[in-house]
């Protein structure tokens, strides 16, 4: 390897041209790994990295087969990763740590994982691709079961014991893995013929509380749960179920910038598949989080598929493809954090609020933060950070150059400005997973366009908050087009799933003088098929258009939902309704104003839509 490294960059030399311009290519069987006989590549993946290290422009390839990655000789290193349950340290199978222009290539390679750890972490890097990979584990951290009988009074369970050994202690099932055993916790049913969520299910799991069962073992593999269910499943499904925690993301990028991800399926992860962690233009291209059905699974990801916090510039997703994951595709937000004592004019004393998000470096200096009042979720003021010094895991000071205004005060929050980026998710499918399709909170251009949506929940989520999750980041240029919602959409129902569309902001304080959260959102283009009635809901926008979209009823599934209105716009202004066309005989046909003056919503003459008659307004 010390030859061939010598001899290349001799070459460079001789005709001219220096070494740092060209890429340097090693593989890792230049160091003794071989695909296929279930080596622990860690330490082989390390020495290709350190011979990598002086160069700005390297790539490492791995010939193609299966590579496994083992707990023993990974990196260990405390990160505190967003959304993530912090175990620290965490492992890292492959670490890329201030490295310039490196690009793996797996040119087709199965990377299978062993134990709890994190497979890629990107930190501090630029110019950085991952590609043509795939990321699994033979035990995974979720485990799945084919229902054979469904009774009144017990379920019968089949159990692959060579992919999700159990135990059974005190009537209890937990399941049991290389180092780990973690206890059944929850459940996602999943239709045996279509592969999808069953409809009107989402997270009303069949226990009616997590410890009221009794399971016993009738021959290896088969397991008989003793419950008064809730709900009982169906013979021929699925049931995904879910136990242990999510401590370490499949792909962590944290403080990097220019980093791409191609062609590459991550059929499982022990949490978050892709995190993104204040990190700049990201670009994941044909990358795909779903179940690896040449083992025959209906799992996919432990969690979210794409996260992206706190990041900034462009986020580029193109062509990717979700399925059962047991949380949400694709989630782009800022992090809040809440203002525990306002020590002067200048300083505050602020915390992480929710126990999956501490321990970030929030803020630096000369970025620039924005004073929200919580209970309106109104920005009052921005300010440019002059130091900021970390407390503890939960708590930090933060000082700013110029004076805060007076209404800033204890339980109000901020958001950091300079970390926010634009979106846009392109060409992909996004079938049916545990909750929603896409989250968006960021105020950058966000464009949705040309996707495929058969999400559990509300295929597209535009949030927002400051009490409860503290994912914030209000929205300023939003464009949604030319996708099409099949029927599948909001089968069922999970937390903020109002409409096929939801903009559902976390207002406490809602009134007729609380000016508008949201702003820009254009909805035009898209073809719906639409099973039941609400079609959009959107809460606190200034600036909407529903125009040009082609709604077609179908009857594939039965009509559940609460709202029966296909278009709801609460506190809203400048509502544009124009130009879509209906086929069939659509449920949803009617507008309903709530706390939106009439004079707000303008419908075209031929509308398909009424608007309906008016509604009291609850709440404040």
């Amino acid at each position: 390897m010390k030859k061939t490294a010598l001899y290349l960059t001799l070459c460079l030399c001789c005709f001219g041209w220096p070494a740092a311009a060209q890429t340097i290519k090693v593989s890792v069987a230049d160091f003794g790994l071989k695909p296929g006989t279930r080596e622990n590549a860690v330490p082989y993946v390390k020495k290709a990295l350190e011979a990598c290290r002086a160069s700005r422009n390297a790539l490492i390839v791995f010939p193609r087969g299966r590579y496994d990655f083992w707990p023993q000789h990974c990196t260990e290193r405390a990160y505190f990763e967003s959304n993530t349950t912090d175990v620290n340290p965490k492992r890292l199978a492959v670490l890329v740590d201030r490295a310039e222009g490196l690009i793996i290539d797996g040119e087709g390679s199965d990377f299978v994982f062993h134990d709890r750890m994190q497979p890629f972490t990107v930190d501090r890097s630029r110019h950085i691709t991952l590609r043509n990979f795939t990321v699994d584990w033979d035990i995974p951290l979720t485990a799945q079961a084919l229902v054979t009988q469904s009774a009144d009074s017990c379920i019968d369970l089949q159990i692959n014991i060579l992919e999700s050994p159990y135990l059974i202690e005190d009537g209890k099932l937990l399941f049991v893995g290389e180092g780990w055993k973690s206890p059944w916790e929850g459940t996602m049913e999943f239709d045996g013929e279509t592969r999808a969520v069953v409809p009107q299910t989402g997270d009303a799991g069949c226990l009616r509380s997590r410890g009221e069962y009794q399971a016993e073992e009738l021959a290896p593999g088969q397991v008989r749960l003793h419950n008064p269910w809730r709900r009982r499943p169906a013979v021929g499904n699925w049931l995904v179920l879910r136990h242990s925690q999510r401590d370490h993301a499949g792909i962590f990028i944290v403080d990097s910038r220019d980093v791409s991800v191609e062609n590459v399926d991550i059929y499982h992860t022990a949490g978050l598949g892709i995190l993104s962690q204040y990190s700049e233009n990201l670009t994941f291209t044909g990358v795909n989080c779903v179940p690896n059905e040449r083992k025959g699974r209906i799992l996919a990801g432990h969690d979210d598929g794409f996260h992206y916090s706190n990041c900034r510039g462009d986020v580029v997703v193109k062509n990717c493809t979700f399925h059962a994951l047991m949380d949400d595709p694709v989630n782009v937000h800022g992090t809040a954090v809440r203002i525990l004592e306002r020590l002067d004019d200048y300083t505050l004393r602020c915390g992480f609020m929710h126990h999956q998000s501490v321990g970030m470096t929030w803020a630096r200096m000369d970025e620039m933060t924005g004073f929200i009042d919580n209970e309106t979720m109104q920005t009052v003021g921005v300010g440019i950070v002059d130091h900021y010094r970390r407390i503890d895991d939960e708590t930090f000071e933060i000082a700013f150059r110029q004076a805060m205004p007076k209404s800033v005060a204890a339980g109000h929050a901020l958001e950091n400005l300079t970390w926010t980026c634009s979106v846009s998710i392109t060409d992909s499918h996004f079938k049916s997973c545990r909750a929603r399709g896409v989250l968006i909170s960021t105020p950058g251009r966000v464009v949705i366009e040309n996707n495929i949506f058969e999400s559990s929940g509300s295929a597209i989520l535009i949030a927002g908050d400051a009490n409860y999750w503290y994912e914030t980041g209000a929205v300023k240029d939003v464009r949604i087009a030319k996708n099409v919602f099949r029927a599948p959409c909001l089968t069922s129902m999970y937390q903020f799933c109002e409409g096929v569309i939801s903009i559902f902001p976390e207002i406490p304080q809602k009134t007729a003088a609380t000016p508008p959260f949201h702003q820009n959102i254009t909805i035009t283009e898209n073809e719906f098929h639409l099973f039941d009635a609400p079609i959009l809901y959107a809460l606190s926008v200034d600036g909407l258009e529903f125009s040009n979209n082609r709604l077609i009823r179908s009857y594939q599934f039965e009509p559940f939902h609460h709202r029966k209105h296909g278009l709801t716009f609460e506190a809203c202004h400048h509502v544009t309704v124009k130009g879509n066309t209906v086929e069939g005989d659509l449920l949803g046909k009617t507008v309903q104003l709530i706390r939106t003056p009439r004079r707000e919503c303008k419908l075209d003459r031929d509308s398909p839509f009424k608007i309906a008659a008016a509604t009291p307004a609850k709440g404040n």
